[in-house]
C-alpha cells in the first residue's frame, strides 16, 4: 500500500485502468454467459465509461500540465485574476470532454443534445491538442538532442559542451498547439456539417446477367444515430438517396448507437427511403453495443428494411426471375467477441444456396470482415463495407489505416474480386472531418 501511495499520480490511473481492463476481461470471458444480454450491457457500459475515462485521464494530466499555465498569456506577470480564469477554462474543457462518452448513453433523443455536441466537440478537440502537443515535444527534444551533439562536437576536449536555453518554449508550444487545434476543429465541425458527398462508381462484376447490367446500388454505411446524429440529419441522406432512384439500397452497419425505443422518432426517415428492389442492413460493432438488436431487426422490418443476418436475397427484375444476382450479408465480427446470442459471422450460412456460378455481393461491416470473407469464398465478386470512416479524424486516421487491410475505397483482391470501403455517411460521436468527408455512395454493376 505504501508503494502504491509513494507512486506519482499518473502511474496511479494507469494501474487503475489496468484493472478496469482486467476486469472487463473477466466480465467477459468468464462470468458473462450467467447473466441475461440487457444486464450485460449495462455492464460493459459501466466497465468501459470507467476504462475509457481512465485512459483519457492520462491525457488529460498531460495537457493541464502542459497548457494550465499563465505562461501562454503571455502576461508578465500574468494577473491572478487572467490566470484563475485561464485555469477554470481549461478545466470546463476537460470536464465536457470527460463527459463525451456518457452523453453517449444517457443523453439520446430525436435530436443531439447541446451538451452531446459541445462535449464531443471538446472531445475532437481534446484528440487534435493532445496529438499536437506530443508532437511538438517531440520536435523540440530531437532539436535539443541535435544542440547537444553539435555542441559536443564543435566543444575542445577538456571543456564542457553548453548549449544554451530557450527560455518559454514551453509557453510558445502551447500556444501554437492552441491555434492550430482551433483551426483544425473549425474545418472539421464545418466539414462534416456539409451534405454527404455522392460519389459515383462503375464496377464490372463477373458473371452478371446482361438483364441486371446497369444495376444501382446506393450505400450507406456508419449512419450513428444517437448522440450527435439525429432526425434532421437522417432526413437530409434519404432526400439524397430518394434523389439517386437506386434499385436497392445497402446499409452496411453501425446505424444506430442506442436502442430502439429512444430513437424510433429519429429513425422515422428511412420509412420514406425508395428503393426499386429492396433495402438491406447488415449490422456493425455499434449495432450489437445498443444490446438492442432484435429490436432492431423488428424495428427495420417495420421501416421495410430486411436484416441479412448471415442471409442472402435473390436479387432480380420482375419476370426475370432466372437472372439473379445473390445479395448476402454476414453478422458483424464482434458478436462473436461480446457472445451475443445467436449471432456471429458465419459466410458458409450467408452463401448457402449461392452457387459459384451466381454473381455474389457481400455486405460485411468491418473491411477485415471482407477480407477473411474472399478467403473463405473468393467467388464473391464484391464486398461493400464501412467501418473505418477514413479514419474521420486526424490523428484518428493513422490508428484507422493501420488497423484494417483496406482503408477507404475501391481495391481489386485477386483476379475477380473488389471490396469497397465507405468512409462513411455521417459521423461517430465528434462531429468533425478532417481529411475525409461523408459520402453517399452510388455504384453501377455492369455485365462484363
Amino acid at each position: 500500500m505504501r508503494k502504491f501511495r509513494a507512486l506519482s499520480l499518473e502511474a496511479k490511473v494507469a494501474a487503475a485502468a489496468g484493472a478496469m481492463f482486467l476486469s472487463m476481461a473477466i466480465a467477459r470471458n468468464l462470468i458473462s454467459e450467467r447473466f441475461d444480454i440487457n444486464i450485460r450491457a449495462t455492464l460493459y457500459r459501466v466497465q468501459f465509461l470507467l476504462l475509457i475515462n481512465a485512459f483519457m485521464l492520462l491525457g488529460s494530466l498531460f495537457v493541464w500540465r502542459r497548457i494550465a499555465s499563465a505562461m501562454i498569456l503571455g502576461v508578465k506577470p500574468p494577473s491572478p485574476c487572467l490566470c484563475q480564469a485561464w485555469r477554470a477554462g481549461v478545466f470546463l474543457f476537460l470536464l465536457l470532454t470527460h463527459s463525451s462518452f456518457w452523453t453517449l448513453f444517457y443523453l439520446v433523443a430525436e435530436e443531439p443534445h447541446a451538451l452531446s455536441r459541445v462535449s464531443y466537440t471538446c472531445l475532437g478537440a481534446y484528440v487534435i491538442l493532445l496529438f499536437l502537443l506530443f508532437a511538438l515535444e517531440f520536435l523540440a527534444l530531437c532539436r535539443r538532442t541535435f544542440s547537444r551533439v553539435r555542441a559536443k562536437l564543435q566543444t575542445p576536449a577538456g571543456r564542457e559542451a553548453t548549449v544554451p536555453g530557450a527560455p518559454g518554449v514551453l509557453g510558445r508550444q502551447a500556444l501554437l498547439a492552441i491555434a492550430l487545434t482551433v483551426t483544425l476543429c473549425t474545418f472539421g465541425l464545418m466539414n462534416a456539417s456539409l451534405p454527404p458527398e455522392v460519389v459515383r462508381l462503375e464496377i464490372t462484376l463477373d458473371k452478371l446477367p446482361r438483364s441486371l447490367d446497369g444495376l444501382k446500388i446506393v450505400l450507406l454505411s456508419d449512419i450513428h444515430l444517437g448522440s450527435t446524429v439525429g432526425r434532421s440529419r437522417l432526413d437530409l441522406i434519404v432526400s439524397i438517396v430518394n434523389r439517386l432512384e437506386a434499385d436497392l439500397v445497402a446499409i452496411t452497419g453501425d446505424l444506430a448507437d442506442s436502442q430502439v425505443s429512444r430513437l424510433l422518432s429519429a429513425s422515422e426517415p428511412l420509412l420514406g427511403m425508395k428503393s426499386k428492389l429492396g433495402s438491406y442492413f447488415v449490422t456493425g460493432n455499434h449495432d450489437y453495443y445498443t444490446a438492442d438488436v432484435k429490436a432492431w431487426f423488428a424495428h427495420l422490418r417495420a421501416l421495410n428494411i430486411q436484416a441479412l443476418h448471415n442471409e442472402h436475397a435473390r436479387i432480380f427484375h420482375p419476370g426475370r426471375k432466372s437472372d439473379w444476382l445473390c445479395l448476402a450479408g454476414v453478422d458483424d465480427l464482434e458478436a462473436r467477441i461480446l457472445r451475443y446470442p445467436g449471432h456471429g459471422m458465419n459466410v458458409t450460412k450467408a452463401l448457402e444456396g449461392c452457387s459459384s456460378d451466381s454473381p455474389i455481393v457481400l455486405l460485411a461491416h468491418q473491411p477485415r470482415a471482407a477480407r477473411w470473407a474472399l478467403q473463405e469464398r473468393p467467388d464473391i465478386g464484391l464486398v461493400l463495407s464501412g467501418h473505418t470512416h477514413a479514419g474521420q479524424l486526424f490523428p484518428l486516421s493513422i490508428m484507422a489505416y493501420l488497423l484494417n487491410p483496406y482503408f477507404c475505397g475501391l481495391y481489386r483482391v485477386g483476379d475477380s474480386s473488389m471490396v469497397y470501403v465507405s468512409p462513411g455517411t455521417a459521423h461517430y460521436g465528434i462531429p468533425m472531418r478532417i481529411g475525409s468527408r461523408a459520402e453517399i455512395t452510388e455504384i453501377l454493376l455492369r455485365a462484363p
